[in-house]
């Protein structure tokens, strides 16, 4: 069994808590796993009879019956009825069609239209059954429905939403073992998607890119209602080529054009870069002045949740190692409970004639939890000294007692440079520096 220890730590501090917990996430980044087999099995260790454990999975045909409403609501009422506590998991929760409120058709039941305003919906069904005292309800959904981050605004403050990531380096090199610099290769190629991890060789890869052509694109063109889908594709690649890059819809735009020699406006880009946002495919860092302490402008760096999927986009053929290498500790640093931005400041410097410049700087990462705070860089190698020089030319002009690390692929323990700089393998910074 692949371990995911920290969403089963967040479902047993929600359990009774009085709400549903709504497990959100990518398609394939084992929601119902987590449910049905890892949490399952947690509540009968602890005790907990199985008759009290109430698991439907609504994409059975056999269950179709309860994707309407009110049938699923009377369903799950009649078999919690007599049980002092029931734990109910809902699986692919999105099935759930609306119907118009019966009140308004004799009590007939119809699919509600997209104008309908008084319906019935899954987030009824949810809410309802979560009033009841005897019911701890847990519910997962894996389409446009519940990819979108639409869902939170619905359950708005009644819902406990736990954001289910694929596995971190930390999970994958738990399950797969032996050597953490082969492992973290591993990882930043192909990623933790888990049924990814238990494939081998070409059949990750085929996984990967299939899970774009036949499930993502199919969400995200479904959910928005989109008739053409080169635009989308192209821009994915695009945004797949350029991660760790400063980008604006405006940047992305010429890019676009230059690449396909068709235009598109700066607002569709950033339409297009949303809908990939609030399916979890993408993750965006803004900004932000460290001098400061506000973000600023309307770059962006944006990431893929998963290296293997960004790798698939790419057909495999792409391996700048420094950009899987960014990628993946942002990442890491996510899942690890931090806030992530991109660092830049201005500072005033003399040129070479004795006239003064304002010059600017970047900083890969400026990572905040609680009262810890790093300004991280990010290099696949720093022997040469070229590279050295540019990876820590910000740290050098910034003078403010924050923690400078420098993050390298290579199997390094943590140690000090002549400037007093953190320099650490990724292996080490993961596994350790950043718990």
């Amino acid at each position: 069994m692949i371990k995911r220890d920290k969403y089963l730590k967040l479902l047993i501090s929600a359990s009774n808590n009085g709400f549903p917990k709504v497990i959100t996430g990518v398609r394939r980044c084992g929601k119902s796993y987590l449910l049905k087999d890892i949490y399952k099995q947690y509540l009968l260790e602890n005790g907990v009879n199985e008759d009290d454990i109430f698991v439907l999975e609504l994409d059975d045909d056999k269950n179709s019956y309860y994707r309407d409403p009110i049938n699923l609501g009377e369903y799950v009422r009649e078999y919690c009825k007599g049980h002092d506590k029931c734990y109910v998991f809902l699986d692919e929760i999105q099935k759930v069609y609306s119907i118009v409120n019966p009140a308004l058709t004799n009590g007939k039941h119809i699919i509600a239209k997209k104008e309908d305003i008084e319906i019935v919906s899954f987030v009824d069904v949810v809410l309802g059954l979560s009033y009841e005292k005897n019911i701890d309800l847990y519910v997962t959904g894996s389409n446009s429905k519940m990819l979108s981050s639409d869902i939170v605004t619905e359950f708005r403050d009644k819902a406990t939403n736990i954001k289910l990531s694929p596995l971190s380096f930390e999970e994958f090199y738990n399950y797969v073992g032996g050597s953490k610099s082969e492992a973290v290769y591993e990882y930043m190629r192909y990623g933790g998607m888990p049924l990814a991890v238990l494939k081998e060789g070409e059949a990750k890869k085929e996984y990967l890119k299939g899970l774009f052509e036949t499930t993502y694109f199919k969400d995200i063109i479904e959910h928005n209602k989109l008739e053409k889908t080169e635009a989308l594709d192209s821009l994915c690649n695009i945004i797949s080529e350029g991660t760790g890059h400063l980008f604006n819809s405006q940047k992305i735009a010429d890019t676009y054009k230059s690449v396909t020699k068709d235009n598109i406006d700066k607002d569709t880009v950033k339409k297009y870069i949303d809908f990939f946002v609030d399916a979890f495919i993408l993750r965006e860092a803004s900004r932000y002045d460290v001098k400061g302490n506000v973000e600023i402008g309307a770059l962006r760096k944006y990431f893929f949740i998963d290296n293997g999927l960004r790798n698939a986009r790419l057909n495999f053929a792409y391996d700048d190692e420094g950009q899987m290498l960014e990628n993946m500790v942002y990442n890491e640093l996510v899942y690890n409970g931090y806030t992530v931005n991109v660092g830049a400041f201005e500072k005033k410097e003399k040129d070479k004639n004795g006239k003064s410049i304002s010059k600017s700087y970047e900083i890969d990462f400026v990572a905040q939890r609680g009262i810890k705070k790093y300004y991280i860089q990010v290099a696949n190698d720093i022997s040469n000294l070229e590279t050295k020089t540019r990876e820590v030319k910000p740290f050098i002009a910034l003078k403010d007692s924050i923690q400078k690390i420098i993050v390298i692929n290579k199997p390094l323990d943590e140690s000090l440079d002549l400037h007093g700089f953190t320099v650490i393998g990724v292996t080490d910074f993961l596994l350790r520096f950043i718990k």
